[in-house]
């Protein structure tokens, strides 16, 4: 008997590579069949419309993985949940790229909203339930055992689309702007949106943006004040939050009515930095509307990386194993 393995003898364990690349961040973890995390790295967000194309956006994954894996590559499965993946094409596309880069044996390409519901399902039992993002974009993405699914094409206004962090970011700037102004309602926004940069007021925040005295990235920082106003009573910022709120909850009946899941009793995941941050206003209220529409759903919410998420799905595809054991490794990791 000659090649392969000894007799008796096994082999070395089998890995994959999670990628999780959301808006504003990506992450890459190498991991194996044990739950074992070998390796990871951090970098920017993922937008292959922005970027040139799949194979620019692909290309540009290149360090992070390279970083992760250290050198062991070819892994035996990459399972990469993407951001903008909205379509069967893009996911095609996508997975193509990845292919050509000759970073694993198989190759699966998902949106990005799976990962958050995978998290969020208990590990060992048949997939089942619905995930709401709130991030720096909203998404909303639900499964049952028998593969249906539940997707929104989530491109901004053009598809519906209302809210996340970017959204809430504008929508202070907008109410605040016609609070200093005299066209809208008076909010304490006006004031406490210029004061966070060390400004006298609205106009000045207005022309530091306008002229980018301000960077544009760091209108993110808005949205913590945007809750702050919020919780301290402010009409104008509840109206925004209670809008935002009104959203989730809207996007996780619709999936569980899509996917006839209204009568039953599964999770609904919510995750992203804005409704992982827990804000009270916003959470309460999601809360509540969830109990009025979808009194049978259990709301779950996700604080773990995204990145969990993705690997548990890399360690469902590997198959080898309880995987129970696997996934509480990750777990543990991650928590």
């Amino acid at each position: 008997m000659s090649g392969g393995e000894p007799v008796g003898v096994p082999g070395p364990p089998r890995t994959a590579l999670a990628i999780d690349a959301g808006n504003s961040k990506t992450d890459v973890a190498l991991v194996d069949a044990s739950g074992r995390v070998l390796g990871t790295s951090r970098g920017g967000g993922f937008r292959p419309q922005a970027e040139g194309g799949a194979a620019a956006a692909v290309a540009g994954l290149a360090r992070l993985v390279s970083e992760a894996a250290a050198g062991a590559l070819p892994v035996d499965h990459v399972h990469a949940c993407l951001a903008n993946a909205d379509l069967p094409v893009e996911e095609e596309r996508l997975t193509a790229e990845i292919e050509k880069c000759g970073w694993g044996r198989t190759v699966t390409v998902v949106n990005d909203t799976f990962a958050l519901l995978r998290a969020g399902l208990p590990d060992g039992s048949p997939p089942e339930g619905v995930a709401v993002v709130c991030g720096t974009g909203i998404n909303c993405c639900g499964m049952t055992p028998d593969g249906r699914t539940a997707r929104f094409h989530s491109f901004g206004r053009i598809s519906g689309d209302w809210g996340g962090g970017a959204h809430l970011a504008g929508e202070a700037l907008w109410w605040a702007a016609r609070a200093s102004d005299g066209r809208g309602e008076p909010s304490a926004l006006a004031r406490a949106l210029p004061a966070h940069f060390g400004l006298s007021g609205m106009p000045q925040l207005i022309e530091a943006l306008h002229l980018g005295d301000l960077a544009p990235a760091r209108r993110h920082e808005l949205v913590p004040l945007l809750f702050d106003v919020a919780a301290a009573g402010d009409a104008v910022a509840r109206a925004i939050v209670a809008r935002q709120a009104e959203e989730v909850v809207t996007m996780a009946r619709t999936a569980l009515a899509r996917l006839d899941l209204l009568g039953v009793r599964v999770p609904v995941v919510l995750g992203g930095s804005v409704l992982a941050a827990r804000h009270a206003v916003l959470h309460e209220d999601v809360l509540k509307g969830l109990a009025r529409c979808a009194p049978l759903a259990e709301p779950v919410v996700v604080t773990a990386p995204p990145v969990l998420g993705a690997a548990l799905l890399a360690l469902d595809r590997l198959g080898v194993g309880p995987a129970a054991a696997g996934c509480a490794g990750l777990r543990r990791r991650w928590a």
